[in-house]
């Protein structure tokens, strides 16, 4: 095989996506589109590609960094435009020898088999120009294939350009090529943009392509969802719906269970170990990664979270950049967000909100607590409705319960304060102060019993 080179064009606005960000950086299944193509890229090159920028090109290339190189198209002049702006690039990479590969930015569900398969026919046919075809009932605005008699390719016309005859083919251009370095450039600097759009049209190199020694080859796609490209809301869609697809079969392959498929919304980078069972309505973001023999139980969303081996979310948990280590149990309902840390077999039980809280193993807070700002130490308890008074108005504080600390129902704990390892708080104080290991801390008023109140409260009110 030739030498690849990678081209990627990045520059249009996207009008039809009714949004001030570019489309290329539109999310899909938690990343922006266009990192789908540069990983496509990188698979079938052993050089970072070019990427042509346009609108919102400082925004483009804080986010693609390193993994490509950049060319300007200041005008947006057409796709040849584009390609012409690669040029200098590419000739200082050499072009002799050279395939050209030209992917979209916006293209982001093509498999790294298909670019493979372009290649090789363009090298088994010694072709010019090689571009990826598909097949559609409905080819709408693509633009048309329009082939010899013999089954070659002729010429590709834009819709925009077309007569009803030629309108009527269904085979359309997938806008996906590989082309002859030397080739594509002398080309290029003889298109016309004497068009309905009055733009340089990279196509128009394939006809060209065709009226010479070597012609132009094709590949049909076998699915044309991989050349979906993204027009509109509607396809961003689209194209969620098939990568979350592909995420949850490549899953169910490594060893996971899904309960509802179709009612799990996942996203690319997410990863889960083995018997993992998933339920219905979960919501997994971001960098999340779960381990082996996990349930995930309806209803739940992580963001960006890190879970070890056999941890239970039970129904309707949501965290948020929170790590779960191994046989930790969590919920129903309840809430851990970003910086909480949650040990070995600890239970973080029904409607409990946790922030920046360090649980040590074996640590309970089973019911309606709010642990916030919190170092939890090892087999402390932590009763129903305690609260960690972290915040004065101007300053968070922080709480630290030793080992083996039982902390009473209804317990405020106003930060900053330390309640010693083995200690006992009793259900419904107030500490505010520090306690000292092995002691018993209590903070209320003494109990007072008012004998007949209740019967005379009746009387009074039947008067």
């Amino acid at each position: 095989m030739p030498r690849t080179e990678v081209l990627i064009l990045a520059a249009g606005l996207g009008t039809r996506m009714k949004s001030d960000l570019i489309k290329v950086l539109h999310e899909a299944a938690g990343c922006p589109i266009i990192d789908y193509v540069l990983d496509l890229a990188h698979q079938v090159s052993e050089t970072d590609p070019i990427v042509v920028v346009g609108h919102q090109r400082d925004k483009v290339q804080g986010r693609c960094g390193n993994r490509a190189v950049y060319a300007v198209q200041d005008q947006q002049l057409g796709t040849g435009h584009a390609v012409l702006q690669a040029e200098s690039l590419l000739r200082e990479r050499e072009l002799e020898g050279t395939s050209i590969l030209v992917l979209s930015g916006d293209v982001p569900l093509t498999r790294p088999e298909t670019l493979h398969a372009l290649l090789e026919a363009h090298e088994r046919e010694g072709a010019l120009a090689t571009v990826l075809t598909m097949k559609l009932d409905d080819p709408a605005m693509y633009g048309r294939i329009v082939r010899n008699p013999d089954g070659g390719i002729s010429k590709i016309v834009e819709a925009k350009d077309a007569d009803a005859g030629t309108l009527a083919i269904d085979e359309v251009n997938a806008g996906i090529y590989v082309f002859d370095g030397e080739f594509l450039f002398d080309a290029l600097h003889r298109t016309s943009s004497d068009n309905a759009q009055g733009e340089y049209y990279l196509p128009d190199v394939v006809a060209m392509a065709a009226e010479q020694p070597g012609g132009a080859a094709a590949v049909v796609v076998d699915d044309p969802i991989e050349a979906l490209g993204v027009n509109s809301r509607e396809d961003l869609w689209r194209v969620e719906r098939e990568l979350r697809r592909r995420k949850i079969a490549e899953l169910m392959v490594a060893g996971v269970t899904f309960r509802d498929p179709e009612s799990v919304i996942i996203d690319h980078p997410v990863r889960i170990g083995p018997d993992t069972i998933i339920y219905n309505g979960v919501c997994l973001e971001g960098a999340t990664t779960i381990g082996r023999q996990c349930t995930i139980g309806p209803g739940s969303h992580l963001e960006s979270c890190v879970l070890g081996d056999r941890v239970t979310l039970k129904a309707g948990t949501v965290a948020s950049e929170a790590t779960i280590e191994a046989d930790a149990t969590i919920g129903p309902y309840a809430h851990l967000r970003p910086g909480t840390v949650v040990a070995e077999s600890v239970k973080i039980g029904n409607f409990v909100e946790t922030k920046k809280a360090i649980f040590g193993k074996g640590a309970k807070a089973s019911h309606l607590s709010y642990i916030g700002d919190a170092e939890v130490g090892e087999g402390v308890n932590i009763g129903a409705g305690t609260i960690t008074c972290n915040y004065d108005g101007k300053s968070k504080h922080k709480t630290i319960i030793e080992d083996g600390a039982f902390i009473g129902s209804d317990s405020q704990l106003v930060a900053p304060v330390r309640i010693g390892q083995n200690s006992y708080v009793g259900a419904g104080s107030t500490i505010t102060k520090d306690v000292p290991p092995d002691s018993l801390a209590l903070s209320r008023a003494g109990q007072r019993n008012i004998e007949g109140w209740a019967k005379r409260k009746r009387e009074e009110d039947d008067q």
